[in-house]
């Protein structure tokens, strides 16, 4: 069994999309610039704030000054509208539970802006005592970067190729590969199976039940 464990936040333990989409299309829709269907969101998210913002713009305004402009305002709509439709997805408490019985330090590492990542975590999954919850913040890079994901095996004490990290999409497969760690893919998120298997999805959640069971036998 591996020694520890590592999560992504938005499509992994959390369903955003809904609240993420909906503040996106509300500072793209005060500034007069077409709004995106749902289903776009699920390749519009996954690298951060700015990213979401300047690539939901059409690509002759996304100039650095507007960027930062609605990336201000989103920031502060999303601040307080963040939990208007997001939940945990369903037996990810169930999951979190099983977890904390093998006794093994469990993380998350998250694109979404620290803050952020803090905030969902308290409010939506105070039960379980995970040993750090990291957003994007400096010194560190953005996944794919495997610099945070070092940090945290650094914290722990362990070596990269003792900790499996789950994600959702090709970003997380990517940052397990780069950092050395065992990659699982999880089907309920953002991306589709195949997407999970081509960037180094080593095994496959189908529920998030299947995540003890894969940690046990990793």
């Amino acid at each position: 069994m591996k020694q520890g464990l590592i999560f992504d936040l938005d499509g992994t333990l959390l369903d955003t999309l809904k609240d993420l989409a909906a503040s996106t299309n509300y500072v793209l829709r005060a500034h007069g610039f077409p709004e995106h269907p749902l289903e776009d969101y699920n390749y519009l998210v996954g690298q951060g704030a700015r990213h979401l913002i300047e690539y939901a713009l059409p690509a002759e305004a996304r100039d650095k000054k507007r960027v930062d402009k609605l990336l201000e305002e989103f920031s502060a709509y999303y601040g307080t509208h963040w939990d208007v439709h997001t939940r945990p997805y369903p037996g990810v408490p169930e999951m979190l539970q099983k977890l904390k019985s093998m006794k093994r330090p469990v993380g998350i590492l998250s694109n979404k802006p620290h803050a952020f990542t803090v905030m969902c975590v308290e409010k939506l999954l105070p039960d379980f005592p995970f040993s750090i919850v990291m957003g994007h913040k400096e010194p560190f890079p953005r996944k794919p970067d495997p610099a945070a994901a070092w940090h945290i095996a650094e914290q722990w004490g362990l070596k990269p190729a003792d900790i499996m990290f789950c994600g959702d999409t090709s970003i997380d497969m990517t940052t397990a590969d780069r950092a050395g760690m065992f990659a699982v893919g999880v089907t309920w998120g953002f991306r589709p199976r195949e997407e999970l298997l081509e960037h180094g999805a080593r095994e496959l959640a189908e529920t998030p039940l299947d995540i003890p069971k894969i940690f046990k036998k990793s």
